[in-house]
């Protein structure tokens, strides 16, 4: 009888130490959790090609974020499908902050109104930040007899159907940013996919392609020949780095505005402590001299927004895309 009682003891005991073990767990793991970044070479996908915008930014950031974590941060391009394979690619991946992807606006606030079947949602991942925000410039190729938005405005009336604009690929904020230019301006223009900004203006230097609405980052430096001419730019106000082209409102299309953004996101169910720390360092990064210079020099400027606003912004912007979407039938399928 005694036996059966000690055992019956030690039983409840045993029980107890795992359900205590069990409620403890997540508390007991908590500190794997401070140890990160590790020795872990910390990935920023970027969802499209080398040299363009979201790429330049990116390479920009890791250097920031390298110094500040004392950990290699790398930038990884996986270009497709408007962003969609980088985005995949980092949703499926662990959550242990260790994969990031460095997106572009128009990846959640666009393309899951013109792909039938979307690889990912703006669900599959926790947000950490808008990093940086920055207008388009309306571009034409050296050879477009136009000197200005007016002139492009009026050239393409008399030609309807007959230019092209190149994006950075089906659903992309370049993509958009014309669309809603052409839309705005009442013209009708061609619209020519590439896989990324680089190809896209490569095409519009030599003069296959006639028109972009490009990222202010990624064209500013092309802008320095004579084979592409900046005709205005999308922001409310002009650009200390084009301070002599005037606004597309002020050129030509009254109240037309557009500004892109990208921001950091990590795999659903990053621990928020990773979460909030990149935030942290993000906050810092955007503020060190080197990015400060990057920002000067590309005409963009830093725009930290928490995930919470982020997401309320995103929610808002959707809407707009979506009406436009509609209305074009825009479809990347």
């Amino acid at each position: 009888m005694k036996d059966a009682n000690r055992f019956a003891k030690a039983r409840r005991r045993m029980v107890k130490a795992i359900a205590c073990g069990m409620a403890l767990a997540p508390f007991l793991a908590a500190p794997a959790r401070a140890d990160w970044p590790s020795d872990k070479v910390i990935r920023i996908v970027v969802p499209f090609a080398a040299g363009g915008a979201t790429d330049l930014l990116g390479r920009s950031l890791a250097m920031e974020l390298s110094k500040s974590l004392k950990q290699s941060v790398i930038v990884e391009n996986r270009a497709g499908a408007g962003g969609s394979l980088g985005a995949q690619a980092v949703a499926t991946s662990p959550a242990d902050g260790y994969t990031l992807l460095l997106a572009s606006g128009s990846m959640f606030t666009v393309n899951q109104y013109i792909y039938n079947k979307l690889s990912y949602s703006l669900d599959d991942f926790s947000l950490v930040s808008k990093i940086a925000s920055g207008p388009m410039v309306v571009t034409v190729n050296a050879g477009l007899p136009v000197k200005n938005t007016r002139e492009l405005i009026e050239y393409a009336k008399a030609r309807p159907g007959k230019l092209s604009f190149s994006s950075a690929g089906v659903g992309s904020q370049t993509h958009m940013a014309a669309e809603a230019f052409t839309d705005a301006a009442g013209i009708e223009m061609v619209h020519v996919p590439y896989k990324g900004e680089g190809p896209a203006y490569a095409d519009l230097m030599a003069g296959v392609i006639q028109v972009a609405v490009a990222n202010i980052n990624a064209i500013s430096p092309l802008l320095k020949g004579d084979r592409l001419r900046a005709l205005s730019v999308t922001g409310k106000e002009r650009s200390p780095l084009r301070s002599d082209v005037p606004t597309t409102a002020e050129d030509g299309v009254s109240g037309f505005e557009f500004t892109g953004w990208f921001a950091l996101m990590a795999p659903h169910g990053t621990p928020k402590p990773v979460i909030d720390r990149l935030l942290a360092e993000s906050r810092v990064a955007v503020e060190q001299p080197g990015m400060k210079r990057y920002f000067a020099d590309q005409g963009m400027y830093a725009s930290i927004t928490p995930p919470a606003q982020l997401k309320d912004e995103i929610s808002k912007e959707s809407a707009k895309w979506k009406a436009l979407v509609e209305k074009k039938k825009i479809t990347a399928n």
